[in-house]
């Protein structure tokens, strides 16, 4: 029933008598009395829906402001306010296909790229995202772990100590789509 509306009640009352305390008054039977409805329930609905609004416009827009916040602290500190992106490739067309082992020319780029790591005391990073299909020997996880592991012992091999080489492979879940696997390589700390 909206608010302001009249309810009819009928009174089946026989007398008209002064009421006690806590008491609705009586009124003589038959006697039709007009009454408006109590509603108070939707102000306070509507307070309630209101402060629920404000409270996710709030929480939206503190989400948005975490990457100029980033930004003002990396210009700060000297940044350029841009961080620095990583050097990210598509795994498969490093590899040999349907295989955990790299081609010659990605071999010997990782290979350069440990030796400069290794004469600049560099610790790297090997970030792996995603995952491409799986072979017949390996399934879609197995082949991520074993790709990432490929180029940081390819690092290796360019003369970086074991110590000097984070491997990092993020959790996937099973309905996780399969968009390609990127594998990147980036300076610790950076």
């Amino acid at each position: 029933m909206a608010a302001g509306r009249l309810q009819t009640v009928r009174v089946a009352c026989a007398c008209r008598a002064r009421p006690h305390a806590g008491q609705a008054p009586s009124y003589p039977q038959g006697r039709v009395v007009r009454r408006e409805a109590s509603q108070r329930w939707v102000l306070s609905f509507a307070d309630l829906s209101l402060l629920l609004l404000s409270f996710f416009v709030l929480l939206q827009a503190q989400t948005a402001n975490k990457d100029r916040v980033a930004a003002g602290i990396r210009a700060a500190f000297g940044g350029k306010g841009q961080a620095r992106p990583a050097d990210a490739f598509r795994a498969a067309p490093l590899f040999e296909g349907g295989e955990a082992i790299l081609t010659a020319s990605a071999r010997a780029h990782y290979i350069r790229m440990g030796a400069e790591a290794a004469r600049a005391k560099t610790p790297l990073i090997v970030a792996s995202q995603g995952r491409d299909g799986g072979s017949a020997r390996l399934d879609a996880w197995e082949m991520s772990a074993a790709r990432t592991t490929a180029v940081a012992r390819a690092l290796r091999a360019g003369g970086l100590p074991d110590a000097m080489i984070e491997v990092s492979i993020p959790p996937m879940r099973a309905d996780d789509p399969m968009k390609g696997q990127t594998i990147s390589v980036r300076v610790q700390g950076k």
